[in-house]
């Protein structure tokens, strides 16, 4: 079942007259879900155990219920990153002063600056930033990478499409990770 204990709630909100509003999240104490699996990376050359598969499908799980809850209440997403420099080489200026994750949106979005639940499901990897719109409509993709079963890129690649209509809702995705989850489990 998705609910709210995929989001990381919100303490507090403070605004004032004349300045920016800010948000006060909890702590986290691994980090945001990006650091935590580059960390992860890392400690797989000392021990080949350090995460499987079988939990980062879970994860997965986790991230799509998340987006379900949102999506379903219409709620817009927006980049925490960009209030802080978390990650510089992730974002790219496109000639209208707005850094945006160009490698991760989806082609409507680079193009029209059009954003839906449906341009929440699309990454991309290390491309041009300034090529991106050309290579996605060219019908470039990311390979299939090592260790991903060939039923887990087939998911994958449904939400690469480029007509947001053929793109699975994120409830799709639930549905369809935690059946591939379960069946990962059958073999362990």
């Amino acid at each position: 079942m998705c609910a709210r204990r995929n989001l990381l709630p919100v303490s507090h909100v403070c605004t004032e007259d004349g300045e920016k509003p800010m948000v006060l999240l909890p702590y986290m104490t691994w980090g945001n879900l990006k650091l935590f699996l580059r960390q992860c990376k890392l400690a797989e050359a000392n021990n080949p155990q350090a995460i499987s598969q079988q939990d980062l499908v879970h994860m997965a799980i986790q991230v799509a219920c998340g987006m379900s809850y949102l999506a379903r209440r219409e709620v817009k997403i927006t980049d925490n990153a960009l209030a802080r420099d978390l990650f510089p080489m992730d974002y790219h200026c496109l000639g209208d002063n707005e850094n945006r994750p160009v490698r991760w949106m989806a082609l409507e979005s680079l193009l029209n600056n059009d954003f839906s639940s449906a341009s929440d499901v699309t990454p991309y990897v290390d491309i041009d930033p300034f090529e991106m719109a050309a290579y996605l409509k060219d019908g470039y993709r990311i390979a299939q990478p090592i260790n991903c079963p060939d039923e887990l890129f087939a998911v994958m690649a449904c939400c690469w499409a480029l007509d947001p209509e053929e793109r699975p809702k994120f409830q799709q995705l639930v549905q369809c990770l935690t059946e591939f989850h379960a069946a990962l489990g059958a073999y362990v």
